[in-house]
Formats: C-alpha cells, sequence, structure tokens
C-alpha cells in the first residue's frame, strides 16, 4: 500500500522534473521507467553475485567486467559528483541498455565506442527482453546533472527506505501511471484500476490461462489479472504454471512505442519478466492470430483514423466499418478459442446505434455467440480523460449461438465522485455487481425496476438488438400528494406578512 509519506516522495521527484522543463506527465512516467529499470539490473546483478559467492557456480554477467562496464552500475555511480553521474548515465549506461541483447550489456573500447554484442541464434533472449526491445527508441531528456542527482537520490531513497517488495514497485507504478489525465490522440485513456479490478473479478482468471489486452496501454487489465492470480492462486500453483505466469500467460499489443516500454516496465515489476508485449496494429491486416487466447479484458480506443485498407477482411465481414469500437469487438471474438471469454469497454453509441455496422456486431454477438451481460456505467467514471458514458460487455465466444437471457446492470455508484476532482465517497455498487454476476441463478425474479435484471433475446431481436439499458428498464413514478392550492396561498400570505414585518423593522431600526 503506498502511503502518504512515498507519495510525497515521488511528488517530489516529479516537481524535480517538471521545474527541470519536463512537463508532460507521460515524458516524466518513461524517463523514471529507464531509471528503474537501469536500478534493477544492478539489483539482478547483485543477487547473482550472491548466489555465485554462496554456491560456487559461476553466473552470467549482467555488466561487463571492464573498469567502463561496471561504473555503469547504480550501486557503483549512485553516491558520485553530479557531473560524473550525468556522464556516466548519458554517455554510457543509457547508450548501452538501448543495446540490452541476451541480459546482457554491451561493453566500451579505449575510445569510448560502444561494442554491441553479436547476434547469437544459438540463445534466446530471455529475462527482461520484452522492456529491451524497446529501449531502442528511447531517448535521454534529462536536461541538468542537478535535475538526474535528484533523480537519483530520490529514487533510491524510495527503494531503500519505502518499497520492500515487488507489491510495493507495482503499486509506485500504479500511483505514477494516476498522474496521466490525459486522453491520447487516438483516444485511448487509463482505466482506473477499481473497472480494471472489477472486470477480472467477473470474469474470475485462472493459472491455465491465457489473457490478451490488444490495445494494452499501460498494460493495466494485464497487471490487474495478474494481481488476481497471485492473490488467488499463489499457493497453490505450480512451477509449470508459474513459467506461464512470468511468460506466455500475458500478451498486449500497442501502436505507441511509448505506451509500449511503459507497459513492458509495469509487467516486470509486477513479477511477469518476459510477456509478449508487441508492436502491433491489432485490426490491421498486420494481425492474424486466432483462436488463441482464452480470456479478452480490454478498453479499446474509441476514436482515430484507420486507412480502410489497412483493415483486416476478417473483421470486416463481421462489421464492416471503420470505427474502431466496433472492429475491436470483431477482433476479440477472432482472437479468443472457442470457450474464451471477454470483458470489454465499449461507448454507449455501440449499444443502439443504428447503422448496419452497428447493428450487425451486436446480432453477431447474441445469435452467434453467448452474451452473458450488459453493465452500464455512469458518465463520469472516466474523468477526468473524458465524459462519454460507457457499459461493460461480457461474452463467451461458442460460434454456436448460447445466447438466452442477458443480465443488464445500472452502475449507478463506483465508490467515487462523478466529477473532474474524482473523490472517494461510500456509495459504490461494484461490490453488489460482483455478488449478483456470479450469482446469475438468483436473478431471475427481479423487476425492470430493480438495478439489474434479465431480458429474453427473443425481446432483443424484436428491438434490432439495441443494448441499451433504459430500452428496457421501467421507472416507477412515485405519486406525490400536494396540499390544496388554498391552503398553499395561505402559507404564502404568512410568508409574505413576515417579510413585511421584517422590513418595517429594519426600517425602524434605521430611522433612530
Amino acid at each position: 500500500m503506498i502511503t502518504g509519506i512515498v507519495k510525497n516522495k515521488i511528488d517530489k521527484i516529479w516537481t524535480d522534473l517538471w521545474a527541470g522543463g519536463i512537463t508532460n506527465p507521460l515524458t516524466v512516467i518513461e524517463q523514471l521507467t529507464y531509471f528503474m529499470f537501469i536500478r534493477s539490473l544492478d539489483e539482478k546483478e547483485l543477487e547473482n553475485e550472491e548466489f555465485e559467492h554462496m554456491t560456487g557456480q559461476k553466473m552470467e554477467k549482467i555488466f561487463p567486467q571492464s573498469e567502463v562496464g561496471q561504473s555503469m552500475r547504480w550501486s557503483k555511480f549512485k553516491e558520485k559528483d553530479a557531473r560524473v553521474i550525468f556522464e556516466i548515465v548519458s554517455q554510457r549506461v543509457f547508450p548501452a541498455i538501448k543495446k540490452l541483447k541476451y541480459g546482457q550489456l554491451p561493453d566500451f573500447n579505449e575510445r569510448g565506442e560502444l561494442i554491441e554484442i553479436p547476434d547469437n541464434i544459438y540463445k534466446k533472449e530471455e529475462g527482461k527482453a520484452a522492456f529491451a526491445r524497446y529501449m531502442e527508441g528511447a531517448t535521454f531528456l534529462i536536461p541538468t546533472p542537478q535535475v538526474l542527482q535528484k533523480i537519483i537520490t530520490g529514487l533510491d531513497d524510495l527503494y531503500e527506505h519505502d518499497i520492500s517488495d515487488l507489491d510495493m514497485q507495482g503499486d509506485l507504478y500504479e500511483y505514477m501511471l494516476g498522474k496521466l489525465a490525459t486522453a491520447g490522440q487516438n483516444g485511448q485513456f487509463r482505466t482506473p484500476k477499481h473497472i480494471r479490478e472489477m472486470m477480472v473479478e467477473l470474469l474470475a482468471p485462472t493459472p491455465e490461462d491465457y489473457i490478451i489486452d490488444p490495445a494494452c496501454g499501460t498494460a493495466g487489465f494485464l497487471v490487474s489479472a495478474s494481481e488476481y492470480l497471485r492473490k488467488n492462486y499463489e499457493d497453490t500453483m505450480t512451477n509449470e504454471q508459474w513459467e506461464h505466469f512470468t511468460s506466455t500467460a500475458f500478451t498486449g499489443f500497442d501502436t505507441d512505442y511509448t505506451m509500449l516500454r511503459i507497459s513492458a516496465m509495469n509487467l516486470m515489476l509486477h513479477s511477469i519478466t518476459n510477456p509478449e508485449i508487441d508492436y502491433k496494429d491489432s485490426v490491421s491486416k498486420q494481425n492474424q492470430i486466432s483462436s488463441k487466447y482464452t480470456i479478452c479484458l480490454a478498453n479499446p480506443p474509441f476514436k482515430g483514423s484507420i486507412d480502410a485498407e489497412s483493415i483486416n477482411d476478417d473483421l470486416k465481414a463481421v462489421t464492416n466499418t471503420k470505427k474502431t469500437e466496433l472492429l475491436f469487438l470483431a477482433l476479440f471474438l477472432r482472437l479468443l478459442r472457442t470457450g474464451g471469454r471477454c470483458a470489454c469497454i465499449v461507448p454507449d453509441g455501440v449499444l443502439f446505434g443504428s447503422s448496419k455496422a452497428h447493428k450487425s456486431i451486436r446480432k453477431e454477438l447474441v445469435e452467434n455467440h453467448n452474451l452473458q451481460a450488459v453493465i452500464s456505467m455512469p458518465s463520469g467514471v472516466f474523468k477526468p480523460y473524458a465524459g462519454v458514458s460507457t457499459a461493460i460487455l461480457i461474452f463467451t465466444k461458442t460460434e454456436a449461438g448460447g445466447t438466452e437471457n442477458i443480465w443488464f446492470y445500472d452502475m449507478k455508484a463506483d465508490g467515487f465522485t462523478l466529477d473532474d476532482k474524482r473523490s472517494e465517497i461510500p456509495e459504490n455498487d461494484i461490490p453488489d455487481i460482483i455478488k449478483r454476476f456470479h450469482s446469475l441463478e438468483k436473478e431471475g425474479n427481479r423487476e425492470r425496476t430493480e438495478q439489474s435484471f434479465f431480458v429474453p433475446k427473443e425481446e432483443v431481436v424484436k428491438n434490432d438488438y439495441d443494448l441499451s439499458i433504459n430500452k428496457y428498464k421501467k421507472v416507477e413514478y412515485i405519486p406525490v400528494e400536494y396540499p390544496p392550492t388554498s391552503e398553499i396561498l395561505a402559507e404564502i400570505k404568512e410568508l409574505q406578512k413576515k417579510i413585511s414585518e421584517g422590513i418595517d423593522e429594519l426600517e425602524a431600526m434605521l430611522e433612530v
């Protein structure tokens, strides 16, 4: 759990970067990500050295054994003069980590030139490969030695005194990501942690699952899924399941290299050392993956221009459109194995849009698969990013139908105010949503006036596959009895009399 002290320390580092001219929150997080990674390499090296000393077993080294190579270690440079740290990090460490290969950093020759590690077809890249893969385009942006020293000192203080385990590192990163308060240019924005956790709880993944988010951003859904697995299965998982957990269990795609770097670091800090994080335009012809995953968790972009020629023909066959929110629904179905489940966020327009493309994707879900639930969320859930109204769709890929009754829930509160401040409040429907969803057999007798209820498939079909809750919810009007008009007039006259008497008293006081 992140305490006020830890928040104050990370805010201080953030302020130092801000004062140094780095004001974009995403850039701040990206730069801090690099330094967290640099420190983690030295921590891993120290662990290897300790293991080697205790067992006598030779371990592969991350850092070159030369004087220059050893000077790149966090523990060696952190207490040096600010100008020396700046030179080491900018001229040696940063160029080296951009060329990290096979879990090893390259060395420098006598002229200060980097000696790249040659490709080795017999050696498989391992460890932090996912993050290292996206370091090549990284840029060192720290403006001065003084700012860099403050970052190094601040982070080292956090790690030495406040961050005791991977959970704490993950919480720290989550707090930093919480500072992202603007939507991306393609309409992507960070899904609040409590909403992600609710969606994971609804699907309840197991250690055997293959989990994907094809628009992963900062990998929030994958992190939430990993935390759920550790919370519920950590004591019972086999070695094979742990191996799966650290590598093949989690897959994420994105078209933003900054996001890929951040998501790879985010997963690494949650014990997932080698996830399948790839640069991929998920709805394009570049992505041919089909029937591979058992769980899909996503909040795909709701806008952004897509070249019609680049859209995968498989998706256009399901919904012929350029709208990303519709194409991603078709993509989820293609990515999942038969029996695979999906929980995804869609804008309200998907639920009731009247275009042929809107209707076709809803028909596909209802007729050819098992659409289980539509959870309507209040429009303030994504503030301060956006005020868009959204819903969560939960469905299972069957390719043989299966939809009989669709469960609707009208979420009114998520535990936070629905304004830009998003302050915590007691009202919260999320525990109730989870409880009811996992006991759907008890939901059959609920009235349409209640917060949740079933709607038969036949009724949805008659309404052009409309999935908006307002189409089916009944509003209960409670008659209000008002007093007779004569009584209301009498009260008004009495109020006027009191006002007149008050004015007379004020006038009398002024005359005195």
